[in-house]
C-alpha cells in the first residue's frame, strides 16, 4: 500500500516510521509542483462522489476491484471539460453533421460495477 503526501513539514519522519512498520510506503509529491497535490485531490473527491459514496464495499478484494474499474472508466469513457470533452485516454469522436444520421442512433447503456458507474456508446 502507498500513502502519496505533500512535503509539508507537518508530517514528521515518525509518522512515516509508523505507516512504514505498518506496511504503507510513503511516496512524496514532486517537488516544486503545486499543482501535484490540487489534481490528485479534485481525482479522489471525484472517486468519493462517484463510486465510494455509493457502493458498500465488503473487503479489500472488492475495494481493489471497485477501484481499478472506476480507474478504466475515468481514463477511457468518462469526459473531461479540460480535454474538451474527451477521456485522457481517448480522442472525441467526430460530431455527426447529418440531420438523418442523428435521428438513426442506436444508444447503448452499458452497467460497470453492478450499475453504479453507467457507459453509453453508439451501437454502429
Amino acid at each position: 500500500m502507498y500513502l502519496i503526501r505533500d512535503r509539508a513539514a507537518r508530517s514528521p519522519v515518525l509518522f512515516d516510521q509508523i505507516l512504514c512498520d505498518a506496511g504503507i510506503q510513503t511516496v512524496l509529491t514532486g517537488v516544486r509542483t503545486p499543482r501535484m497535490n490540487a489534481i490528485i485531490e479534485r481525482w479522489v473527491q471525484t472517486c468519493r462522489h462517484e463510486l465510494l459514496d455509493r457502493t458498500l464495499i465488503w473487503n479489500e478484494h472488492h475495494l481493489r476491484h471497485a477501484l481499478r474499474q472506476f480507474e478504466l472508466h475515468h481514463n477511457a469513457h468518462r469526459p473531461h471539460q479540460a480535454r474538451n470533452q474527451a477521456a485522457p485516454l481517448r480522442t472525441v469522436p467526430e460530431p455527426i453533421t447529418d440531420p438523418e444520421q442523428i435521428t438513426r442512433l442506436d444508444i447503448r447503456r452499458q452497467d460497470q460495477l453492478g450499475g453504479v458507474i453507467h457507459e453509453y456508446r453508439n451501437a454502429a
